[in-house]
């Protein structure tokens, strides 16, 4: 069956078309009383015949008159390549592209002549150059010279590239000569060490990526932690609480204005900090400030909130996920060398940057950010000029627990909006500012980013709890050496 296949391909009639397609599809018969072959559409207990050359209906026929023509895989395989080569003339650019593609997956020496028409006729670069990548990988699979093929080995590790080339090439080793080893070899090899250098830098850019996620989630930790010495369990469920913010309103947007959709999230943002931000104020005033200098008192009582919220959550959404979706613009991906970049992480990359140094010229430049760093140096101070250090750290819990549900925003987009959302992050945001230290923006963005490549060079090898594991028993082994961390804070109050 596959030579008769070749044999219509070989003809160039693009009549055969639809007489291959449904041989492909299953929808190809022959008549047992004459062996005549037909389409069929089916036509209540009968089928319509029609001529598979013409496309004319010719009649009607009984079921069980005829014989449908069997197809297996392989037979399916020829019958793509065959297709692809019939297409290749096509007057459509997307019908030639496509039929090369075919070829390509599919090769055989067969087409080789209408590829090597269809690349003299074409003047579309891109069509071109697909077809020559198809020719070349026919050209491994027939009969030709040793020099021809040595060209096409060169081209397909040029033009192909990545893990398909080195799988074509290895498929087609057992039937090259043995003075093409070496060449094969040789582009193998040379393909193999570029997708090692691109595997690099996919994983730099995973751990940047993950770095990012936990520097939102962990840079409002890193001015309450640092600020008020509050050791906050309910951090990620305000985290959560921004998710789950962004959720009502796409579900408001969705319901009365489907066409601001792709602004939801711009309309998410100052929503989400209000709502953690007044959460936040709320907590400080009527729980964290009556224990102040108590730290293992504020962690059991900042536990139980977090259990409070969780359970809230849980009796107004329901425990299951609710969906968050995607605006276009942060949709889909883009190719970067031999890397792939999804817009919603390098969105989320550059929105953690932008909130990150928004929060470092707060600050650096302004009279409350002034403020908060004389509490942080010298709270006794401080007072005594006339802070009113109360006041600094309820905004400032409140800050941190506006920054914290803008993240939520943010993790909205690629993590599961339910109760538990802010339990995946608290652990890694502690070790984040931990690592940076404690109350330093700086180190909060070297510890995050490090923390994040970090994790993303060991899953590979050992696994994800287990790197996990690892990164705890680095950072832990690394707080022996230097207890405030990578960059730690000076003052009298905090090296008193």
């Amino acid at each position: 069956m596959a030579e008769k296949v070749q044999a219509l391909a070989s003809t160039g009639d693009p009549k055969v078309v639809p007489a291959l397609d449904a041989l492909g599809e299953g929808d190809l018969y022959f008549r047992k009383s004459d062996n005549t072959v037909f389409l069929t559409k089916p036509a209540g207990a009968n089928f319509t015949l029609i001529d598979p050359l013409t496309g004319e209906v010719v009649g009607e026929e009984a079921k069980g008159a005829l014989t449908k023509i069997r197809v297996n895989n392989s037979l399916r395989r020829t019958i793509r390549s065959a297709l692809g080569g019939l297409t290749l003339l096509s007057d459509d650019r997307n019908v030639r592209l496509q039929a090369a593609d075919a070829v390509l997956k599919s090769p055989s020496a067969e087409n080789l002549g209408l590829l090597e028409t269809a690349i003299a006729k074409e003047t579309d670069a891109a069509v071109k150059t697909r077809m020559e990548t198809a020719r070349a990988v026919s050209i491994l699979t027939s009969d030709r010279g040793d020099d021809e093929k040595r060209a096409a080995i060169a081209m397909i590790g040029e033009k192909v590239g990545g893990r398909d080339a080195v799988g074509i090439l290895m498929s087609a080793a057992p039937s090259l000569d043995a003075a093409l080893k070496p060449d094969l070899d040789t582009a193998i090899a040379k393909i193999q060490s570029t997708l090692a250098f691109w595997d690099l830098g996919q994983n730099v850019w995973y751990g940047i990526s993950l770095g990012s996620v936990l520097l939102l989630a962990a840079i409002g930790l890193a001015i309450t932690f640092g600020v008020m010495g509050i050791i906050n369990m309910a951090h990620g469920e305000m985290v959560m609480l921004g998710a789950y913010s962004t959720f009502v309103v796409q579900d408001i947007v969705r319901d009365n204005f489907p066409g601001l959709f792709d602004w939801s999230l711009a309309i998410a943002l100052p929503v989400a900090f209000i709502v953690t931000g007044a959460v936040g104020l709320i907590l400080e005033r009527g729980v964290i400030r009556f224990l102040y200098g108590r730290p293992l008192e504020t962690l059991l009582a900042t536990w139980g909130i977090s259990l409070i919220l969780q359970q809230l959550i849980r009796s107004i959404f329901g425990p299951t996920n609710q969906e968050v979706g995607n605006p276009s613009w942060m949709s889909g991906s883009f190719p970067l060398g031999g890397m792939t970049i999804t817009w919603n992480r390098m969105w989320i990359v550059l929105f953690s940057l932008s909130v990150f140094f928004a929060l470092l010229a707060l600050m650096k430049r302004s009279p409350f950010g002034l403020q908060m760093r004389a509490v942080t140096q010298n709270r006794r101070m401080a007072s005594s000029m006339g802070i009113r250090t109360p006041w600094v750290d309820a905004f400032t819990f409140a800050l941190g627990s506006g920054i914290a549900g803008i993240a939520g925003v943010a993790l909205s987009q690629i993590d599961n909006v339910s109760p538990n959302l802010g339990q995946s992050y608290i652990i890694d945001s502690f070790m984040v500012v931990v690592f940076g230290g404690v109350g330093n923006l700086w180190g909060t963005l070297v510890g995050a980013l490090s923390l994040g490549i970090l994790n993303k060079f060991l899953e590979p090898t050992v696994g994800a709890v287990l790197g996990k594991i690892l990164v705890l028993v680095l950072i832990i082994l690394f707080i022996q050496k230097r207890p405030r961390g990578l960059f730690a804070l000076k003052g009298r109050a905090i090296e008193a």
